[in-house]
């Protein structure tokens, strides 16, 4: 049977059972994701569950900004839009030109999907931002087209979902439609209601700080209080104070810089100076700074940073070998994704408190 996976054989919702260890924990995880997100198989998080914690920390980083952050959801979606269709990911696209119709935005799904102006000024604004934040120092940058009050539900979904788009375009298959379907006819019917249904409902917050570590929980001062044993966990960055993105961030940070230890110390300096190095340009095909296939895995980490469309068949083979598992290529992914994710938050995060952006004025449409 076909499945969108490439190179891993993940555990499918379908498989998730068990009183106890991980695939209960999956089996929790993917049914909140169906619950809040609508979606009962949600690809990009099934593909990560060879690592439950990357999925969960992957899962609350969206779920806290996108979908329950400050922040109109529309306005969020767009931005997620955007970031896709810079990092060219076709199934990201589709994927959330689906939800702004299910979130009762056709015109503006279409329009922006088409790679076109959304008519609204202010949706406009934060397409234009959402695509610069490819770029470092890009002009669309200096100003931030949303409040400080929301800088966490958009700045979290930017990071998210350069995150995410680059795990789905390494892993997963191209296409989320099938050729000739439109997204108005995937809404149709049961699932369809199903999606909708989420697509306009606001989730309880900080639900999905449950699968994290105890430590992040409790760096979260709405919670019940400090866990015992250690508390010395990242208490987030200063975009998100105050609300269940700081330690959604803080966790992500922290599992997603994992794989770095699956290169040698020479490796992740190479990985890390070339990723640093980049302009955010998508590299030609000979592209002279890619590292060569002698250092399979610091062209796996670099491929995933910044061409993960790129990553081949022969990559993959040549750096999967045993005793290497499933676990260990989303890990070595997720490092060179996350490398790229640091630089964005670097332009559009470090430093700001709510206003390390000059705030937009006037008020943000639904």
């Amino acid at each position: 049977m076909q499945t969108p996976y490439r190179y891993t054989d993940p555990v499918p919702p379908t498989s998730a059972t068990g009183p106890t260890g991980p695939t209960a924990e999956l089996a929790e995880l993917y049914a909140q994701i169906a619950a809040d997100f609508g979606i009962a198989e949600p690809a990009p998080f099934v593909v990560l569950s060879a690592s439950p914690e990357l999925a969960a920390a992957t899962w609350a980083l969206m779920r806290e900004s996108l979908l329950d952050g400050p922040g109109p959801r529309n306005g969020k979606t767009v931005a997620a839009l955007g970031v896709s269709l810079a990092n060219r990911c076709p199934f990201c696209v589709d994927a959330h030109t689906l939800l702004l119709h299910a979130g009762g935005a056709p015109h503006l799904a279409d329009a922006v999907a088409r790679d076109g102006a959304p008519d609204d000024e202010h949706h406009a604004r934060v397409l234009a931002w959402a695509k610069a934040t490819r770029t470092p120092g890009a002009p669309e940058l200096a100003t931030a087209p949303f409040p400080d009050a929301h800088a966490p539900g958009y700045i979290g979904t930017v990071l998210a979902f350069h995150f995410i788009n680059r795990v789905v375009s390494a892993l997963l298959t191209e296409n989320l439609l099938p050729e000739g379907v439109r997204p108005a006819d995937l809404l149709r019917g049961p699932e369809g209601e199903a999606l909708s249904r989420a697509v306009r409902r606001t989730p309880a917050p900080g639900a999905s700080l449950a699968f994290l570590d105890p430590r992040f929980r409790a760096a979260h001062t709405d919670l019940d209080g400090p866990a015992d044993g250690d508390n010395s966990a990242d208490s987030g960055p200063g975009w998100a104070a105050g609300t269940p993105v700081a330690p959604a961030y803080a966790a992500f940070r922290e599992v997603a810089s994992m794989g770095a230890g699956l290169l040698s110390e020479e490796d992740q300096a190479l990985v890390t100076r070339t990723v640093a190095d980049w302009d955010g340009a998508h590299p030609p095909v000979r592209w002279p700074e890619l590292p060569g296939t002698d250092r399979p895995g610091a062209r796996l980490a670099v491929l995933a940073a910044v061409a993960p469309y790129r990553l081949t068949d022969d990559d993959v083979a040549a750096w999967l070998t045993p005793p290497r598992t499933d676990h260990c290529l989303v890990h070595l992914v997720a490092y060179g994704a996350f490398l790229a994710v640091t630089r964005v938050e670097h332009e559009i995060g470090t430093g700001r408190t709510g206003t390390a952006t000059a705030p937009s004025t006037g008020p943000e449409p639904s």
